[in-house]
Order: structure tokens, then C-alpha cells, then sequence
């Protein structure tokens, strides 16, 4: 697929989607969703929807499972919608935590570096 095509179509799924999620679905069961991003496979078979789910674990989850139980019934609303020659398969995952994602870069720095970890307060011995 044209990458500025999978981008469009991946920007039409991400709206409809956040649209349908936010106000249509009455699922007690979701909460509070919003999708971030959508990530279109090369073969435009498949859709990962990236979602922003507020609350604890255990709501988080809750609201995967609604949303995967939903699954067929939001593709066929979206094949309504939008006018594409295959409508992929959904799945959804929820992203990174805001906080994490901002620490993500500086832990694989200190990978790279191999910096040894302080254990227990501990300062690494000087080589002699």
C-alpha cells in the first residue's frame, strides 16, 4: 500500500473510531477510551487501534474486552462509513502510559551505554 495512502485511510479509521467509541457504543463496560493512533499492516489486512483507556487495571482490561467483544460490530459500521476496498481486521491494544513512554528513550540510552545498575544505594568500585 502507498504510504500516504495507509496514512489517510489509517487517519479516517482513527476518527471514526474515536467518534464511534466516545459516543455510540453503550458498553457499560468502557469507560473512558480515546484512540491515539491506528497502525495499518503493509497489506492493509490488518488494524492495531492504539487506545488511551483511563482507570485502574482492572478497568483497562474491562474495556479491551468490551471493545474486542464489539469487534465485528464496529467493522461493520466502519465499512458503512468509509468507502475501502478491504476494511481490516481490528485489534485493539491500549498504548503506553504518557509517563513511561517520556522514560522509554532515556532507559534505552542508559542500555546502550552500559552503565552498571547502583544496587541497594551501593556506588559501583573504581577499576584499579
Amino acid at each position: 500500500m502507498d504510504p500516504r495512502r495507509a496514512e489517510r485511510v489509517s487517519e479516517a479509521l482513527r476518527e471514526e473510531l474515536d467518534e464511534m467509541i466516545a459516543y455510540e457504543l453503550e458498553d457499560p463496560r468502557i469507560q473512558s477510551a480515546g484512540v491515539v493512533e491506528v497502525l495499518i499492516s503493509p497489506d492493509a489486512k490488518q488494524a492495531r487501534i492504539r487506545l488511551k483507556i483511563e482507570g485502574d487495571t482492572e478497568e483497562q482490561l474491562a474495556t479491551l474486552q468490551a471493545l474486542d467483544h464489539a469487534r465485528h460490530y464496529i467493522r461493520r459500521e466502519l465499512a458503512h462509513r468509509l468507502d475501502l476496498f478491504r476494511m481490516p481486521e481490528l485489534h485493539f491494544e491500549a498504548a503506553l502510559d504518557p509517563e513511561l513512554a517520556s522514560k522509554v528513550p532515556k532507559l534505552l540510552r542508559k542500555i546502550r551505554r552500559g552503565r552498571p545498575r547502583d544496587i541497594a544505594g551501593e556506588q559501583p568500585q573504581p577499576k584499579e
